[in-house]
């Protein structure tokens, strides 16, 4: 798989925000097909930085209701990337 195909957005919030700061980590929705090694080398390639950990976790789809038809939303993947010391992604400054 392409590497601009695995991940498909950085995932910004609060909690993401503070791991950035503290322990140089980054937060990506990634395609559900990928695995840790894929998603390793596709951060390292896309933005030049050498990748120690990657943690991924399976995000399932809330139910949600609209009057009396019920839904879901869709189910991602996670990924948790940890880059080596004095590294960063540019991406992320600023936010």
């Amino acid at each position: 798989m392409e590497n601009n195909y695995v991940i498909k957005r950085a995932v910004i919030t609060e909690k993401s925000t503070i791991a950035k700061d503290q322990s140089n980590t980054y937060v990506f929705e990634v395609d559900r097909r990928t695995n840790k090694i894929e998603i390793g080398k596709a951060v390292e390639k896309l933005f030049q930085v050498k990748v120690l950990d990657v943690r991924v976790m399976n995000v399932l789809g809330k139910k949600k209701r609209m009057g009396r038809i019920i839904g879901e939303k869709s189910s991602w993947k996670k990924a948790v990337v940890t880059l080596e010391p004095g590294s960063r992604i540019e991406l992320f400054e600023g936010v």
